[in-house]
């Protein structure tokens, strides 16, 4: 029979791999609590409308690389590529425009997006994200880019490099958009085709591009920066002055673009160039019109999304492992099995963790199992203890071993006392 194995480019994430990646999400957790932010979890499933409107239908990820489908209800859903959409259909549908502002929210889960599976971009991955609604102050997005940086530090990242530009508004962009439609139509013969069909609807993504024929083409067009409105000009300056007083070493990078619709003035990227071409860890900006582009009040807003996988790669030497048993119970015989059942239900539930087999087996087996979980301490079951009605407790790291009535064993078997008695 054949075996059936995971979907390409989904990937399962082993026990001997999921110590470090709780360790990770704990100390963005612990981090992104101490700026104020709260956890809110949203539904990997939304209605296709809500990216297809929030997102932009001329990007990437709405024209190629969404997982969508109709149900039996005939309604059209899709996994979600990102989390930001439905951060913002959180903050309209559950009223969160009256709450107390600036309003912080993070969270953790999948993402999918139908790629060509490679390093560090698998079709299933993990995102961490943050978004701050209610607040338009440039210090908001400099205190944003030091916040991800400390994140990433936390968990090993180094030699880190972090790029900055601004996209502007609106009406600044609108006369820079037709320019640079001119210049891509002057060079539209040596441009790639996903780029030729950018030109017309959306030229600001062809600078995206990641061909290197294009790439060097687009080192002569000209920047969003020289088209920059007075207001936009002064937001930028704030918020690379905010970096400098942070300490941050920036690179501003005039051709850098983000590939959703809904970004504004703000955006950055932070990379590991480690990684090699697929070297963003994190990315995120401004899109202080997507909360009102989706139906909500107008709300400046501006978030952040670390990428999981890209994380761990250039999480350096950090090391975690998971802790075996505090205690492992050997029963010798049925009647110590039956007793050991009641002793691990006892012990759990003041805290340890406590390993019981129960397959028969003879001592020395139990104890090379013991051995092999990394417990602590092993608790011996046998005929003799049970007659005497005490247990025998083995240190398994020095081989001192103690013996307890059994009367005793749930409340005095606990970490402190174990220490001490050893």
């Amino acid at each position: 029979m054949k075996i059936i194995q995971a979907v390409r480019g989904f990937k399962d994430i082993l026990p001997e791999e999921t110590p470090l990646w709780r360790e990770l999400e704990e100390r963005a957790r612990r981090i992104l609590t101490s700026y104020g932010f709260s956890e809110i979890r949203l539904p990997i499933l939304e209605r296709t409308e809500l990216f297809a409107r929030g997102l932009g239908e001329a990007t990437d990820i709405v024209e190629k690389e969404m997982y969508t489908f109709v149900d039996r209800g005939g309604q059209s859903l899709t996994l979600r590529p990102e989390a930001t959409a439905g951060m913002v259909r959180a903050f309209i549908e559950h009223g969160f425009q009256a709450r107390p502002k600036p309003l912080k929210l993070f969270t953790l889960g999948p993402m999918f997006r139908h790629e060509r599976p490679q390093k560090g971009r698998l079709r299933q991955f993990y995102q961490v994200d943050a978004e701050v609604f209610g607040e338009s102050a440039p210090e908001m997005d400099a205190e944003l880019v030091g916040m991800t940086l400390e994140i990433l530090k936390a968990g090993g990242a180094r030699n880190l490099r972090l790029e900055v530009n601004s996209l502007g508004c609106p009406d600044c962009r609108a006369p820079y958009r037709e320019e640079l439609r001119a210049f891509l139509r002057r060079h539209q013969e040596v441009l790639c085709e996903d780029c030729r069909q950018r030109m017309e609807r959306n030229p600001l993504r062809a600078l995206d591009c990641k061909r290197r024929s294009c790439r060097e083409i687009y080192q002569e067009a000209p920047t969003l920066s020289d088209y920059l409105c007075g207001p936009c000009t002064r937001h930028y300056q704030g918020f690379l002055r905010g970096l400098s007083v942070l300490g941050i070493t920036y690179s501003e990078n005039p051709h850098l673009v983000r590939g959703l619709d809904y970004y504004t003035r703000t955006i950055f990227e932070i990379k590991a160039p480690e990684l090699g071409a697929q070297d963003t860890v994190a990315a995120g900006g401004r899109y202080d019109g997507l909360v009102a582009a989706l139906g909500g009040p107008d709300t400046p807003a501006v978030g952040l999304a670390i990428g999981m996988e890209r994380w761990l790669l250039c999480a350096g030497p950090l090391k975690v492992s998971s802790p075996g048993p505090d205690l492992f119970l050997a029963p010798l015989g049925e009647e110590a099995r039956f007793m050991a059942l009641e002793l691990s239900q006892g012990l759990r539930a003041r805290g340890l963790r406590v390993e019981a087999d129960y397959s028969g087996r003879s001592l020395k087996a139990l104890l090379r199992q013991a051995d092999r979980l990394q417990a602590a301490r092993a608790l011996i079951l046998g005929e003799r203890e049970i007659a005497e009605r005490e247990a025998l407790v083995r240190d398994l790291r020095t081989g001192k071993q103690i013996k307890l009535p059994f009367r005793d064993v749930p409340d005095l078997l606990n970490r402190l006392l174990i220490e001490i008695l050893f």
